[in-house]
């Protein structure tokens, strides 16, 4: 067959799937509740069709294959309707053919071309690899966010497609943009209510991360669920059978925790996954009758059940009576079965359901229109231009601070008045007076909680009704950042002290001008370094800052530093020019070796501290799943890749992030803490000891042996060579009858 006939099948057969996946995104458009514009539809995918042709995606699929699929989520999993569908469908158009927002909006109206711009303009990820460009890019988003919030949404469905198809892509960029996700379009997908979304985004980077402890968590799942299923139909039964004495249309799902929830309490809690107890939860989601209210209905169905089971007194959340911040409403209880394990049931209607599935797009299909219907998500949207009016320069600081917020837990408190106010769960009294007004923030002196006089340092609690105490003569003082926790109260804060920070510059520099003036000189670069070596300071703006605040008796030492010269001759003006080192003596970062960031860095025994680094912060050992990071040196800094530094490294300097694997190490040992927990028995801690050093002649560095009630804890500290060692190790420790668990632990520091 000739290469023109291959290529003619090949384009065919392509065609082929293309109006299949089409016509499937139709089929789920005609399913939606939303008027029927498939003419728009049909036009705007001609038009990308066309736009894309011939153009491959890395995985050799036709490129038009991924707007599809955006489109497709956009309407059967977001909810959104024929504009949105529209702009996914022509979101790459403009950033990757020559057509114009331009001539989008010839073309499909001003709309579809302000959110086609929206996108183009955030496209390539949030962030970029040098810093500021990053803070700009997020600062878009943000705008974007802020005017049309259907950008982000799409951007959302965008996201998810590209980490369902991240298989095709090289390690190193699978950890930049599961890094990405996780650090900010998981959280952004909770705030939005979007839920299945921000627990698929959260699985997906999971499982990119760590490809190992995935397959064993999804492995065990696999291994339990005839297990799950049989107690689900025993615990439901009564239930069912309850509900429909009531009369109530009901469907119930059992709910099973995510490999990523899993592994999160495995890891927070440090303890198995035989230990993770909620693994299965119920749902309950019910047409509500006509002649009562949602609320009432919820509350009847609670009583109904925790008259079969019952139920846990601290363990009820109602999200009906207040909901969360991101539109969600449910009663929540846990319950006690027949065979003691505790098991979650979720209450909630049709509507209450659809708005947890699908988020933001429902949430406005049920607003009453009303003008004071606004919503605790419509008023975090209207936060977002509020805090753009006071960016954080610093790229990582704008980023933390906006995401702040973004997963917290929500708390109620009152004002005086009995208004109820929304914050995020650790939330200070300081927070709250920010969130009341930007200036009583600053100004405020104390706060009466529950009329108790508490400092601005006080963390509120759910219930609260709070009273803030302020004085104009009052001023922000440096330590409340280190208290306050909303990303409103620390912008503000931060652009005060920033605008402080200018002031006693200027007056430093100008202090700093009138006492060289006496000795006949100027602020020049000689001068300055000079006075930086005499007081041992590194940059200039902190000379100037104490200098403001009269830290440094510089009216003394300038003279000595300084003596008038008798007569200005040629050597002194050459003194007054700073040394400079040779180009041989000042050997850069640039001109050393650079690591080749497309390939994977082999972590070998003999090339340690020359060619890689382990990082200090998370302390890898060979057998971690790891990355690897191009310092400003062109040293390869190794993460664990769950680390919090690695997080923000992958987000913020993807560029730098390369794939790392390690070879065979048996001849370094790490350090290592493995906790053993058991009963305290007679000699116990001697057969572990045994294990320890005779069994694996294992060298113990120190040990902590903790006894109380009948229960012993030893913390050991051991020298390994690899993850291998310690699994064994922690394996063989277990077999021990009176040992009930013994785990790798890790410091409180490196898991925050």
């Amino acid at each position: 067959m000739s290469e023109e006939r291959k290529d003619t099948l090949a384009i065919i057969s392509d065609d082929v799937i293309i109006q299949r996946e089409f016509d499937a995104l139709l089929e789920d458009y005609k399913n939606s509740n939303h008027r029927q514009k498939i003419e728009i539809i049909t036009k705007a995918f001609n038009f990308a069709n066309a736009a894309h042709k011939g153009i491959k995606r890395r995985s050799g699929e036709p490129y038009i294959l991924h707007p599809i699929a955006v489109a497709r989520i956009v309407v059967k999993e977001i909810g959104l309707g024929s504009t949105s569908i529209c702009s996914a469908l022509l979101h790459d158009v403009v950033e990757d053919t020559d057509y114009t927002v331009e001539d989008i909006e010839r073309l499909f109206g001003k709309k579809i071309a302000q959110i086609v711009d929206g996108l183009t303009k955030i496209s390539g990820g949030v962030f970029a690899e040098q810093a500021s460009l990053q803070a700009e890019n997020f600062r878009k988003l943000l705008l974007t966010m802020s005017e049309d919030i259907r950008v982000i949404l799409i951007k959302i469905a965008d996201r998810l497609h590209n980490m369902r198809t991240l298989g095709s892509m090289p390690p190193a960029k699978q950890y930049k943009i599961a890094g990405e996700t996780q650090y900010i379009y998981a959280p952004l997908a909770h705030r939005l209510g979007l839920f299945p979304i921000k627990t698929e985004l959260e699985n997906l980077s999971f499982k990119y991360e760590h490809p190992e402890t995935y397959a064993d968590i999804e492995r065990k799942l696999a291994k339990d669920k005839s297990a799950r299923l049989a107690f689900y139909e025993q615990f439901s039964s009564p239930i069912k059978s309850r509900l429909r004495e009531m009369g109530y249309d009901f469907d119930l799902k059992a709910r099973i925790k995510s490999e990523y929830s899993i592994w999160k309490k495995m890891s927070t809690r440090q303890i198995s996954f035989e230990e993770v107890y909620d693994i299965l939860a119920l749902r309950i989601v019910f047409t509500p009758k006509e002649d009562m209210s949602e609320k009432d209905q919820c509350w009847m169905i609670y009583s109904a059940i925790t008259g079969i089971y019952r139920p846990h007194p601290e363990r009820i959340r109602d999200w009906i009576s207040t909901p969360k911040a991101n539109g969600y409403e449910a009663l929540h209880v846990t319950v006690m079965g027949n065979d003691g394990r505790w098991v979650e049931v979720q209450i909630r209607t049709q509507r209450m359901d659809e708005i947890a599935e699908k988020g933001l797009a429902a949430h406005w299909k049920y607003k009453t229109g009303e003008q004071d219907d606004d919503s605790e998500l419509d008023k975090w949207l209207k936060t977002i231009k509020d805090l753009l009016k006071n960016p954080e320069p610093d790229a990582i600081d704008f980023m933390d601070t906006f995401k702040l917020n973004l997963f917290a837990s929500e708390i109620f408190v009152f004002t005086p008045k009995g208004e109820i106010k929304m914050l995020p769960q650790g939330a200070t009294a300081l927070d709250f007076a920010f969130m009341l007004h930007s200036e009583l923030g600053c100004k405020c002196l104390g706060a009466k909680v529950n009329h108790k006089l508490v400092p601005l340092s006080h963390v509120l609690e759910s219930g609260d009704q709070v009273e803030i105490l302020s004085s104009p003569r009052q001023n922000p003082q440096a330590d409340w950042l280190d208290f306050v926790t909303t990303a409103k109260a620390k912008s503000r804060l931060r652009a005060y002290f920033r605008k402080e920070e200018r002031n006693q510059i200027t007056e430093g520099e100008t202090i700093l001008n009138a006492c060289l003036e006496k000795v006949g000189r100027r602020a020049n670069a000689y001068e300055i370094n000079r006075l930086l070596s005499h007081y041992q300071i590194t940059q200039p703006k902190e000379l100037y800052q104490k200098i403001a605040a009269k830290k440094l008796p510089i009216e003394v030492d300038i003279p000595k530093l300084f003596p008038k010269p008798k007569q200005d001759n040629i050597f002194m003006r050459y003194l007054k020019k700073p040394f400079v080192q040779s180009d041989s003596a000042n050997q850069t970062a640039e001109t050393l070796p650079k690591p080749d960031k497309k390939r994977t860095v082999i972590l070998s025994e003999n090339n340690i501290n020359t060619n890689y680094r382990l990082a200090t912060c998370c302390q890898p050992i060979p057998g971690d799943d790891t990355l690897g990071y191009i310092d400003d040196a062109n040293v390869v800094i190794v993460h664990k890749r769950e680390c919090p530094t690695a997080l923000k490294l992958k987000t913020s300097f993807g560029e730098r992030i390369v794939a790392t694997q390690w070879n065979t190490h048996k001849i370094l040992t790490f350090k290592e803490t493995i906790e053993v927990k058991g009963i305290d028995k007679l000699g116990v801690v001697i057969e572990v000891l045994h294990v320890i050093s005779e069994q694996h002649s294992t060298n113990i560095s120190e040990m902590h042996i903790v006894a109380d009630a009948g229960i012993f804890t030893g913390r050991f500290v051991v020298y390994v060579h690899d993850t291998d060692e310690i699994k064994t190790l922690c394996d063989n420790i277990l077999k021990l009858k009176e040992v009930n668990s013994v785990i790798r632990y890790i410091a409180s520091d490196n898991k925050k």
